[in-house]
């Protein structure tokens, strides 16, 4: 993540654009959760006593974070590619990993067959419906996904599902998407938000934290 941003922070200097933009104007992280609204029984849930500390939060609280395996991909609104393979050259390579996925686009949806317009064909309309269903709706602005307007109304949408997600008080979440809470600076320099270290109930410290594994096991 880090590195990431570094390149992004990189290329707006070598622009002269880093004082009028931000790394987070290019590239942002997200996760996904869910709070349920208060359980109608609170008779049977309210009596029982949990001997795990993670679960009494969870059912306290009513949040819990969604994890999906399945990998997807989605290129300028032409192309998609959808499979159980992580996108990267060692899963879909095709001879080392028991995975599969798939690519598609239409031919007569792209942006070379429409002369650079934007394509609306059925790669365009999936795409819509997933942010449909994780950003609780659809506006105009959505058409548009390259555009900086685009890009800030979604990371407002997830903000304010991430600070409902964490409200000690309950929230109802407008949609699944919530900014990944970790603060970006105008260097690429990636850090924690004050006073969130960690994701709440089930713990896990959200920058990560080293492993006794070798890196031969996880590379």
């Amino acid at each position: 993540m880090g590195m990431m941003y570094k390149i992004v922070t990189n290329a707006l200097k070598e622009a002269g654009l880093s004082d009028q933009y931000h790394p987070q104007d290019y590239l942002n992280f997200y996760c996904l959760g869910k709070r349920e609204p208060p359980s109608l029984k609170g008779s049977s849930e309210a009596n029982q006593s949990f001997d795990n500390r993670t679960l009494a939060s969870a059912q306290k609280f009513r949040r819990f974070m969604i994890y999906v395996h399945a990998k997807g991909m989605i290129v300028d609104d032409e192309f998609v590619i959808m499979g159980s393979a992580n996108i990267n050259q060692r899963s879909m390579d095709g001879s080392r990993d028991t995975e599969i996925a798939m690519g598609a686009y239409q031919p007569h949806h792209t942006w070379a067959a429409l002369k650079n317009l934007h394509p609306h064909g059925q790669v365009y309309g999936y795409r819509m419906s997933l942010w449909a269903e994780h950003l609780g709706g659809l506006e105009d602005t959505f058409k548009d996904p390259h555009s900086l307007e685009c890009t800030k109304r979604v990371c407002e949408i997830a903000k304010q599902n991430w600070n409902q997600f964490v409200a000690q008080e309950h929230q109802e979440l407008k949609g699944h998407l919530m900014q990944y809470p970790i603060q970006i600076g105008r260097d690429g320099n990636v850090s924690s938000i004050p006073g969130i270290e960690s994701f709440p109930d089930v713990g896990g410290k959200i920058l990560g934290a080293p492993t006794n594994l070798p890196d031969v096991l996880t590379t």
